[in-house]
């Protein structure tokens, strides 16, 4: 098995990934590197902040530079200079997402437009396959039909069978050595689709599941009571993965929920618009008030940002849109949301996960109430 549980606290759980890069403790927040970079952040960086495992584009990856290129060169670990593990995602949400680009969805696979040059391409099963095989990534997603949050019922059910045919096509594909293969469950908010999608799944032995089709509209009640209930659904022994959610509060819940990975550009979105995930709120520090702030942005956190400079010089780096200020706010907020996360995992570990969740969230509310604060709620 590639995967197995330390503890458990209610539905929260603690274990442990094997992959061919080394052990991923769980839960687990993977810092998105779109195109083979997490943007701003060295690798080295990365390991020093505490990043077990970390997340490629395979759509962008594969238009520039290609899958081919890249394993000529030795795969992506040897391309970006990270020995650690990668998940690398389908392709598939960048097509959906890009829903202008799309001109053709079958059961063969999707026709759609490049983004970097307009010109006709496809993506099938098997080719997600190819190219995650040449990436040499860890754990490689089965492409999946993301339906947007308002999408009727039948073309939802349509998706959501497509989904799984097309799972199917791909675990019959060639894989790297030791790469991981998680199928992703779609369904929206409707009860019986989503069992249905984790049923089928399941039964055909992934190596783990992603709830897909979540956070991409929706109300975040509505989101977090369907996580409440599909995510006992999936198999207890395998990886769950919620695709998508890098908020504080957020990652809370669905941990609390039972899920053991997650990923979101946030942090280094935040970072490059100047912006700080910490326990006062969401600070934007282009705001006047932190002109003359002589103090860190947490006291508490061992970042560059934090232990070396203040607000008022992190707020000139904004403000003069200086490379070393977005470096640094993108550095912290990577270490807030992974020092998070292995705070969740220790109170899980000790059967204290309610009260670190309520403890945590009673900070982020009273930053909320605060004035002049920007919290990050989604």
């Amino acid at each position: 098995m590639s995967f197995e549980i330390t503890a458990t606290d209610g539905e929260a759980r603690a274990g442990v990934l094997h992959t061919s890069h080394g052990d991923v403790p769980t839960p687990a927040f993977m810092p998105v590197g779109t195109k083979a970079t997490v943007k701003g952040l060295d690798p080295v960086r990365l390991r020093e902040l505490g990043t077990t495992i970390l997340l490629a584009n395979t759509y962008h990856l594969h238009f520039r530079p290609g899958a081919e290129l890249i394993e000529e060169l030795g795969g992506l670990h040897a391309f970006m200079a990270w020995d650690g593990p990668i998940l690398t995602d389908s392709g598939g949400f960048q097509v959906f997402s890009l829903r202008d680009t799309i001109s053709a969805v079958d059961e063969d696979g999707v026709t759609f437009r490049s983004v970097y040059d307009g010109q006709p391409a496809r993506l099938t099963p098997e080719l997600a396959a190819d190219v995650q095989r040449r990436l040499g990534s860890d754990v490689a997603m089965c492409l999946d039909v993301c339906p947007p949050a308002d999408v009727s019922r039948p073309e939802l059910e349509l998706a959501t069978e497509t989904t799984t045919r097309w799972a199917e096509r791909q675990l019959a594909a060639p894989r790297a050595e030791g790469q991981l293969l998680f199928a992703v469950a779609q369904g929206g908010n409707d009860r019986d689709l989503r069992r249905r999608s984790i049923e089928e799944l399941a039964a055909l032995g992934f190596d783990g599941l992603a709830l897909g089709g979540l956070s991409v509209g929706e109300e975040r009640g509505a989101m977090l009571e369907t996580v409440s209930w599909s995510a006992p659904l999936l198999p207890a022994d395998r990886p769950r993965y919620f695709m998508g959610i890098g908020d504080p509060a957020g990652i809370l819940e669905v941990v609390a929920r039972g899920i053991d990975m997650f990923d979101c550009v946030l942090p280094t979105r935040l970072g490059r618009t100047g912006s700080a995930l910490t326990w006062e709120g969401r600070l934007n520090l282009r705001n006047a008030r932190f002109a003359r702030d002589r103090e860190p942005l947490d006291e508490d956190c061992p970042c560059s940002a934090c232990s070396r400079f203040s607000r008022a010089y992190l707020r000139h780096l904004v403000n003069q849109q200086e490379l070393l200020g977005l470096i640094l706010l993108s550095e912290h907020n990577v270490r807030f949301l992974l020092d998070l996360t292995a705070g969740a995992r220790a109170a899980i570990e000790r059967g204290e996960l309610a009260a670190y969740k309520a403890a945590a969230l009673h900070r982020l509310e009273q930053a909320t109430a605060a004035p002049g604060q920007e919290v990050s709620r989604g």
